[in-house]
C-alpha cells in the first residue's frame, strides 16, 4: 500500500510542484495573474461543482462544521500554551496561531484528495467543505488575529475582504443547486467542469512557484515546533475528532487526511501584508510542505484502515 501511495498520490503532487518551482525559477511567472486564477475562477468551480454534485446530508455537514470547529478551536488552544511557553511576542504568537491553524486545504489539499479518492464525490465534497472553512477561518481569525498584534484594529477591512472572497459564495450556490436538484445547464456545466478538471495542475503549479519566493533555511526551532503541531498533533487531533463523532468510511478518510494538510501559504501572505513575522511564516510554508512528503504517505495508509 505504502509503495502505491508514493507512486500514485506523493510523487505525482511533488512532481507537479517541482516543475512549478522550475518554472519560476526559468521564466519568472506571473504570480499575482496565478493566484488569481486559481482563486477567483477554478478554486470557485471545484467548489461549486462538489457541492452540487455531493450525496452529503444537511446532518453530515452539521458534524462536519463541528468537526472542524473543535480542530480549530483545539489548535488554537495548543499555539496559546505554546507561545505562552515560549514568551513569544503578541506578533510572534498570532504568526505562530496561524501557522498551525491555517492549512494548504485549497491549492494542496483538493489535488491531494482527487488523487487519494479518484474523483469520488463524497470526499471532493468533504474536502471542498473543509476549504471553505478553512477560507473562511483565514479573513476572519487569520486577519483579526495579526491586525490585533499590530495594533491596527482596521476590522472594516476585514469585512470587506471577507464579502470579496468567492469561495463562500461558490459553497452556498453549489449547496442550494443540489438541494433544489436543479439541472445545470451545458453552456455552464462545462465550463465549470473543464475548470475541476484544471484544478490538480494548475494549483500545484501554482503553489511550486509560490514556494520559490522564500529562501529556505533550516534554523528557527520555532518553526519546527509548528511543523510538529502541523504534521503531527493535527491529524492525530483529526483521528480523535473522527472516533468522537462516530464518524467512518470515506468521510472519515478524507476528514483525517485533511487534518494533515501543511501549512498553507495564505498564512506567508498575511504575514507579508501586514509586515508580521514573514520570514518564519515563510519558512512554516516551505519547510512543512517537505516534510509532508513523509507524513502524508503515513497518512493516508491509515486513513485507509476507516473503512
Amino acid at each position: 500500500m505504502i509503495a502505491d501511495i508514493l507512486l500514485e498520490v506523493v510523487l505525482p503532487v511533488f512532481v507537479l510542484i517541482a516543475v512549478g518551482s522550475l518554472m519560476q525559477r526559468a521564466f519568472n511567472l506571473d504570480l499575482y495573474t496565478l493566484s488569481k486564477i486559481n482563486f477567483y475562477f477554478i478554486t470557485p468551480a471545484a467548489v461549486f461543482m462538489s457541492m452540487y454534485l455531493s450525496e452529503m446530508s444537511g446532518k453530515l455537514l452539521g458534524t462536519i462544521v463541528l468537526f472542524y470547529f473543535f480542530y480549530a478551536l483545539i489548535l488554537y488552544i495548543i499555539g496559546s500554551i505554546v507561545s505562552k511557553s515560549f514568551k513569544f511576542s503578541k506578533g510572534m504568537k498570532a504568526a505562530f496561531n496561524n501557522s498551525i491553524m491555517l492549512d494548504n486545504a485549497g491549492n494542496y489539499g483538493m489535488p491531494i484528495s482527487a488523487l487519494v479518492f479518484k474523483g469520488d464525490p463524497m470526499a471532493a465534497s468533504v474536502q471542498a467543505f473543509i476549504m471553505s472553512m478553512q477560507s473562511l477561518l483565514t479573513f476572519t481569525y487569520g486577519v483579526l488575529s495579526i491586525q490585533g498584534a499590530k495594533l491596527k484594529g482596521n476590522y472594516r477591512s476585514v469585512i470587506i475582504g471577507f464579502l470579496k472572497m468567492p469561495v463562500p459564495y461558490a459553497l452556498l450556490l453549489g449547496i442550494l443547486w443540489n438541494v433544489l436538484d436543479a439541472p445545470l445547464p451545458t453552456f455552464l456545466s462545462m465550463p465549470l467542469d473543464y475548470a475541476r478538471d484544471s484544478m490538480v495542475a494548475v494549483a500545484l503549479l501554482t503553489l511550486g512557484a509560490q514556494i520559490m519566493k522564500y529562501p529556505l533555511r533550516f534554523g528557527r526551532l520555532s518553526v519546527y515546533i509548528s511543523m510538529i503541531i502541523r504534521l503531527l498533533v493535527g491529524p492525530a487531533i483529526g483521528i480523535t475528532l473522527v472516533f468522537a463523532l462516530g464518524l467512518e468510511g470515506i468521510t472519515a478518510q478524507a476528514l483525517i487526511i485533511a487534518s494533515g494538510m501543511p501549512t498553507g501559504v495564505n498564512s506567508s501572505i498575511l504575514a507579508e501584508e501586514y509586515q508580521n513575522e514573514p520570514d518564519f511564516a515563510a519558512q512554516t510554508v516551505l519547510i512543512s510542505t517537505l516534510f509532508n512528503i513523509i507524513t502524508l504517505i503515513g497518512l493516508i495508509a491509515l486513513a485507509k484502515s476507516f473503512a
